[in-house]
């Protein structure tokens, strides 16, 4: 028997994604953002004082997302700082240098404080998490392969990607991921509160899936959002068929951030 989808809630009010940043000094946090913000390198290092902010909007299914980017400083003098920007968080970028094994070998250092700030009871399984191989640009001083990097990565079941923030090189593409990963948040914007429950099951190597936490209500939105097609949201939603879909995943330039 043919069961009908989901009905879409019919309001315009845009949807606050929020990533954060985390990563040694130096790395290239801000200039990633400034580049998937702004479209614009800034060659010039300065260092981020607290927090740096980046926000850009996309287009999904007819719906505004704005994602927000904190960028957290990576100087341990901004602790206090940063504790206050963990939660609530739906995906987050570790960042290393390619170039600086240090930066690498701090990553589970990093991921420790996050866990350690957002506390016990937050569910680190509906986080989408990536690993941002960054400045692989500067192909003569590298020290950490590509290889070792992706097992750190898919060994805890994160998302990899390479990128460099000078040439905009793998930028797109690895938010285009954190979104399409995002599936429970966006499930909730636009079909309701019978989603407000689900945990997005993000891990590498299978398409996301989702598994609703509620009882006969939540099966029968699960069941309907399975029966149709158009109502899920893979990886594939981000390629450039994607359009013939509805779906736009360009992204704007967002404001101008600090010089």
């Amino acid at each position: 028997m043919e069961t009908n989808p989901p009905k879409r809630r019919d309001n315009k009010k845009s949807l606050r994604v929020k990533v954060i940043s985390l990563g040694n000094a130096e790395v290239g946090k801000s200039c990633i953002i400034k580049r998937y913000c702004e479209k614009r390198f800034v060659p010039k290092y300065l260092a981020t004082i607290g927090i740096d902010y980046g926000v850009t909007k996309v287009q999904v299914r007819d719906r505004e997302i704005k994602v927000n980017i904190f960028d957290m400083a990576g100087h341990p003098f901004f602790y206090e700082v940063r504790n206050e920007f963990y939660k609530d968080s739906q995906g987050v970028l570790l960042v290393y240098d390619v170039g600086l094994r240090e930066s690498f070998d701090a990553l589970d250092s990093w991921l420790g404080e996050m866990k350690q700030e957002m506390g016990s009871q937050a569910n680190m399984d509906s986080i989408v998490f990536v690993v941002c191989a960054n400045k692989v640009d500067l192909t003569k001083r590298r020290v950490v392969d590509e290889g070792e990097g992706r097992l750190w990565a898919e060994s805890r079941g994160f998302h990899y990607f390479e990128t460099s923030a000078q040439s905009g090189e793998g930028i797109n593409e690895m938010f285009q991921v954190f979104l399409a990963h995002m599936r429970s948040f966006l499930y909730m914007f636009f079909y309701g509160p019978c989603f407000s429950e689900c945990r997005v099951l993000h891990r590498r190597s299978s398409p996301p899936s989702l598994t609703c936490a509620r009882t006969a209500e939540s099966a029968r939105c699960r069941r309907s959002a399975s029966a149709s097609p158009k109502s899920r949201l893979t990886p594939s939603d981000v390629s450039a068929t994607a359009k013939t879909r509805g779906i736009c995943w360009e992204s704007n330039p967002g404001p101008r951030g600090r010089k």
